[in-house]
């Protein structure tokens, strides 16, 4: 197969697609006859040829994909300019601090951020696909252990954890809660198209560095962990 060809069922394959595409299932459309090294290379002409388009090729966590340019993301909100629901401070702190330091039990997040973590906040996280059980700690309890996972990458638009901005000033860290806080704001092949709330200006950024003494969080429940719709967890109002 030459090379014009097998550019064009790569292309046509990763336009119709639903999900991104691993290299793996790009070598089943050319029945393993191209190796992965001239799959990147064809990926990468791609990626050229369409550098000057409003939608590019990118490789994330899960695999390639086309998506909109961030530049794109004014002019395509205009066809969904309906308001979704958006998550609080609290919310994109509990996330910040599990993708920083997984995993992460419920403990680790309340000694980091100086509050009883509502559960409900989990219960979210985990429902939007951005954060699961790994394991258990061996301790009293056995706690669930939690991490990010390839979704929350993908709707990043990130290849690996290793691809996260640092976090080394406080500027940083309001960066950070910037950027997650445009998370679902429109990712081009995420089936939702949830946008959060910007992380205000005003308010201490969590310290992901400093354990504080757990206090409770207003609205938190500290006696049980039953999990309840995940909507309730956006009417927890943050503390200080």
């Amino acid at each position: 197969m030459n090379t014009s060809l097998a550019k064009r069922v790569l292309e046509t394959a990763l336009i119709c697609a639903q999900q991104p595409m691993p290299l793996r299932d790009m070598g089943q459309l050319f029945e393993g006859t191209l190796s992965t090294d001239t799959l990147k290379s064809l990926l990468e002409e791609l990626q050229q040829e369409w550098a000057q388009r409003g939608v590019e090729l990118v490789c994330v966590a899960s695999g390639w994909r086309f998506q909109s340019r961030p530049e794109m993301r004014e002019y395509l909100d205009r066809l969904h300019p309906e308001k979704p629901p958006r998550y609080t401070r609290a919310t994109l702190e509990t996330l910040a601090i599990i993708a920083y330091r997984q995993p992460v039990t419920r403990g680790d997040m309340e000694d980091i951020r100086g509050v009883t973590v509502n559960s409900l906040i989990i219960k979210q996280l985990e429902d939007r696909g951005w954060v699961e059980v790994v394991g258990h700690r061996e301790a009293p309890g056995r706690p669930a252990l939690y991490a990010t996972t390839r979704q929350f990458l993908d709707d990043l638009g990130l290849a690996s954890i290793d691809q996260l901005p640092l976090m080394e000033t406080p500027q940083g860290q309001d960066g950070v809660l910037d950027m997650l806080s445009e998370l679902s704001a429109d990712p081009p092949q995420s089936a939702s198209t949830e946008q959060v709330a910007p992380a205000s200006g005003d308010a201490t950024v969590v310290a992901l560095v400093a354990p504080a003494t757990p206090q409770t969080e207003e609205g938190a429940s500290t006696t049980t962990d039953s999990a309840g719709p995940a909507s309730s967890a956006m009417t927890e109002e943050q503390q200080g």
